[in-house]
């Protein structure tokens, strides 16, 4: 729209005034105000907008075409069209080109095959084994992936999902873990117990360059693989301490081995409440006639897919970006050393989480 400056300066002022008169009603006017000041409209249409506000305020031709560093013959046009066509004069008008050459039956066929099949060999559709399942169509690889850019299809991406059934008990069971977190009942301890599995020892080939000035550490990517190594935890929640133990196997026997040392290392006139996720080990048979027989044990179930409910699991983090990612093992027992000389250097700091569940219902499953 032409300001103030440009009319006291006489822009377009001698301009013969225009036969075709553009009027708006505050309703368009504020439509194409808000145009105006949109950051994320085209251009063209920005450019438009504010075109179709000066006609209506009587600005010429020439003077609209200055302030919006367009040609005269532009302007004539838009004017033209606005007083013809009204608000349907933002749009852009259809470009003359060549016919497409793959109408809405190939667009169909691209559709029905990416969406309703799977390739015979490959696990995924790539534009090379669209093209060639529709051969007949004469399509190319790289128009087939045109295509698929327009219609917003993308095969090659494919994203994890859980369809988790509804599992009833869930609020009563986030509940009574997350009451637990809040209240240690009374001559008692609340142990988050989890296993953490197939942690990998490996060790660089060469040395790795520490860091200097200007220049980040540098490790060797080519790496030797000295086997995995697997623990089970218990985190104490109110005072953050940890006791970890190496185990072979993740069994119900390697479990209650671990329940046993907790049961000899814990004061004998105290509860033990676990807060276990529901892995085959934590609900098997003989785990469960072990608990039966020791009544000290209290267990308290997260709900299904619900391990992040599970303390240890923070613990478990803790100990993957401090020691596990950058870490190097010679061996498996060197890895299981490393993680013991880690859980006690970690002891010896220890707080607990801050818990900031407020004893609100919960927002979400």
């Amino acid at each position: 729209m032409i300001n103030a400056t440009d009319r006291a300066a006489g822009v377009g002022a001698c301009a013969v005034e225009s036969p075709f008169q553009v009027a708006w009603g505050s309703e368009e006017r504020a439509l194409l105000e808000e145009l105006t000041r949109s950051r994320t409209a085209p251009l063209r249409r920005v450019q438009r907008a504010r075109a179709a506000l000066a006609y209506a305020d009587g600005d010429a031709n020439a003077a609209v075409a200055r302030a919006l560093g367009l040609h005269l013959d532009t302007v004539r046009r838009w004017r033209k069209r606005f007083a013809a066509e009204g608000m349907a004069a933002l749009e852009d008008r259809p470009r003359p080109g060549r016919a497409r050459r793959y109408g809405p039956d190939v667009h169909l066929a691209i559709v029905a095959t990416v969406t309703s099949a799977r390739p015979d060999t490959d696990s995924q559709w790539t534009h090379r084994s669209i093209a060639h399942r529709l051969a007949s169509t004469g399509i190319s690889a790289s128009q087939v992936g045109r295509i698929l850019a327009d219609l917003d299809l993308k095969p090659h991406l494919v994203r994890g999902w859980l369809t988790r059934p509804e599992d009833p008990d869930f609020y009563a069971r986030a509940t009574e873990v997350c009451a637990l977190y809040l209240r240690r009942p009374p001559h008692s301890i609340v142990l988050s117990v989890d296993e953490k599995t197939a942690m990998q020892a490996r060790s660089r080939r060469h040395p790795t360059r520490p860091a200097r000035p200007g220049q980040i550490e540098r490790r060797e990517f080519e790496y030797r693989r000295h086997g995995t190594a697997s623990i089970v935890a218990a985190l104490d929640v109110h005072t953050g301490q940890v006791l970890a133990e190496d185990i072979t196997r993740n069994n119900s026997a390697a479990f209650i081995r671990f329940l046993r040392l907790l049961d000899q290392s814990i004061d004998p006139a105290l509860t033990i409440h676990l807060v276990l996720d529901n892995g085959s080990s934590h609900v098997s048979k003989a785990t469960r006639a072990w608990l039966a027989a020791h009544p000290r044990f209290t267990v308290h179930h997260t709900p299904k897919h619900a391990s992040w409910l599970n303390q240890v699991e923070i613990f478990f983090s803790i100990l993957a970006r401090r020691l596990l990612r950058r870490g190097e093992f010679t061996s498996r027992q060197d890895l299981i050393d490393q993680i013991h000389n880690f859980t006690l250097a970690y002891d010896d700091e220890a707080q607990p989480f801050r818990w900031t569940y407020d004893g609100t219902p919960l927002k979400a499953a």
